[in-house]
């Protein structure tokens, strides 16, 4: 990793009390690095500061620490698109970490970061219009505070803490151990052992392979299959456009427009063509098992899409499976015992090491105590505009990916609209913002954050109730849909009757071009 962004590891002391920025962004994750740069880049002369409770930037890439941690997105759409992609398109964890510290070094970011910064309250004060964030230095235990004009929300959306473990009857009485990889412990010695992985998702298909080889056996249990896609990590256009000699900004840029238009045109599939988009998926897995396994444990019983769909580097967890390393049950667990789970269907599983593959706990809005002009904000009594602002909360903007395309596709769309939007507030000289249903909108049916029709991993299903609400109408939803946002973000009337903007001030000032 580079120098400046490995220097800066080093917790700095504790802000001064009161220090005061024109924007506060939290976290330092794929979200926060690219909203950092965007802002220093689009909106020279802000002063800002990047907030992050971990002890180095980088997020899911930095907490992560199981093996064989990689992404389960192409990183030619899931890195910058300012930054060209060099590497393979699955990459691990360390290969994204040195690309956010070159981007940190490269745009002089770090001495914006200060990191061991865990934001416990935010308060809005419109009499002020500002808000007063509440943290706390966990390195030294001193409480910093902080107020800024506007906070940019970015850090992620589960809890890095802890992930999601059911509890099952009699998990207290297994001898060996239960790990989730989310919390992945650095003694875990699994050599030799007979290791039981619960779930059937991006986690499990990425560790299985990573551990396969050094365990006595591992069995993967799941309630339900999941589809993956199989394939070589290599993107051949990206090699032939090398060989030609052709620069690494155009190749990016060529390689980027390419994969997004076939993830584009593979959704719609999904969605249209369920089934025959479900038998390619199967076929591929085909290629590596017998026909009755594929059946047996790789057919999911849900349309394409309705959960994510990981790529599969070489078909490593697959390739296990065929050499006998690896063995997939399909079951429910009744109970554990001592030695091991007994499964509603009768079979016992023994295992020295659990590992529960289970998910994650959502995080909204980083768990903060949000505080608006002296009464507590509840989300769920909000309704969210476009996915990233919500009704009743000035001045704050959520980033919150796709879930079937890039996370970072919309990290860069949405920095675009944010200083679009910081802006224009200079050049009317308000010093508030926040949006509000128009008079059309007064009768709109509100739903769910997302229609479970549509997209329903546990994660969400479980957490529903601490979202914001949705309207019917496309621009009070989160529509999940990357082709339709990047024509219409741009566009957003910023003086549309949804924005209400306050607190004006005696001299407008407009950052220099």
């Amino acid at each position: 990793m580079s120098g400046t962004a490995q220097l800066t590891r080093e917790a700095p002391k504790a802000a001064r009390q009161a220090e005061h920025f024109d924007v506060l962004i939290v976290g330092a994750g794929i979200s926060g690095v690219g909203a950092a740069y965007h802002l220093s880049t689009q909106l020279p002369g802000t002063s800002y500061v990047v907030l992050e409770a971990l002890e180095s930037f980088g997020g899911t890439w930095q907490m992560h620490r199981y093996p064989g941690v990689r992404s389960d997105s192409d990183l030619y759409t899931f890195g910058y698109r300012f930054k060209p992609w060099v590497g393979p398109p699955i990459a691990t964890a360390q290969e994204i970490l040195k690309y956010m510290g070159e981007v940190i070094d490269e745009n002089d970011l770090a001495k914006h970061i200060r990191y061991n910064h865990r934001i416990g309250k935010a308060t809005w004060s419109s009499a002020d219009s500002r808000w007063i964030i509440e943290a706390v230095n966990t390195a030294t235990g001193e409480p910093a505070t902080i107020t800024a004009n506007f906070l940019w929300m970015c850090q992620g959306y589960y809890r890095h803490a802890e992930g999601y473990t059911p509890e099952w009857p009699g998990m207290a009485n297994f001898k060996g151990r239960i790990v989730h990889p989310q919390t992945w412990p650095e003694d875990l010695d699994y050599k030799g052992k007979k290791v039981l992985m619960i779930g059937s998702g991006a986690t499990t298909a990425t560790v299985a392979p990573a551990i396969a080889d050094d365990v006595a056996h591992l069995t993967v249990l799941q309630r339900s299959p999941t589809y993956f896609v199989p394939g070589r990590n290599v993107d051949d256009m990206a090699e032939t456009l090398r060989e030609l000699e052709i620069p690494e900004e155009w190749i990016h840029e060529i390689v980027r427009r390419q994969r997004l238009k076939m993830g584009h045109e593979f959704t719609r599939r999904a969605f249209e063509e369920p089934e025959a988009v479900k038998q390619e998926l199967l076929a591929g897995v085909a290629m590596y098992l017998p026909k009755e396994e594929v059946e047996k444990n790789f057919t999911p019983h849900y349309r394409p899409w309705r959960q994510r769909i990981a790529f599969v580097p070489d078909g490593d967890i697959f390739k296990a499976a065929a050499a006998g390393k690896i063995s997939v049950v399909t079951d429910e667990i009744d109970h554990f015992t001592e030695n091991g789970v007994t499964l509603k269907g009768g079979q016992e599983i023994e295992a020295d090491i659990v590992i529960t593959a289970t998910g994650f706990n959502l995080s909204v809005l980083g768990d903060i105590d949000f505080v608006i002009d002296g009464k507590p904000l509840n989300f769920h009594d909000t309704v969210t505009y476009r996915g990233m602002m919500f009704t009743g909360v000035p001045n704050m903007i959520w980033v919150f990916g796709y879930f079937r395309a890039s996370w970072t596709l919309r990290v860069d769309m949405l920095a675009d609209f944010v200083c679009r939007l910081l802006k224009h507030m200079r050049e009317k000289g308000a010093t508030k913002v926040e949006v509000a249903l128009r008079p059309e909108d007064r009768d709109m049916k509100l739903l769910s954050w997302i229609d479970p029709e549509d997209f329903n991993p546990g994660y969400l299903m479980r957490s529903m109730h601490l979202l914001p609400k949705r309207g019917e109408k496309p621009e009070w939803a989160h529509t999940q849909d990357y082709w339709r946002e990047r024509g219409e973000l741009p566009k957003i009337d910023l003086d549309g009757p949804e924005f209400v903007y306050g607190g004006r001030t005696e001299a407008p000032k407009v950052a220099a071009e």
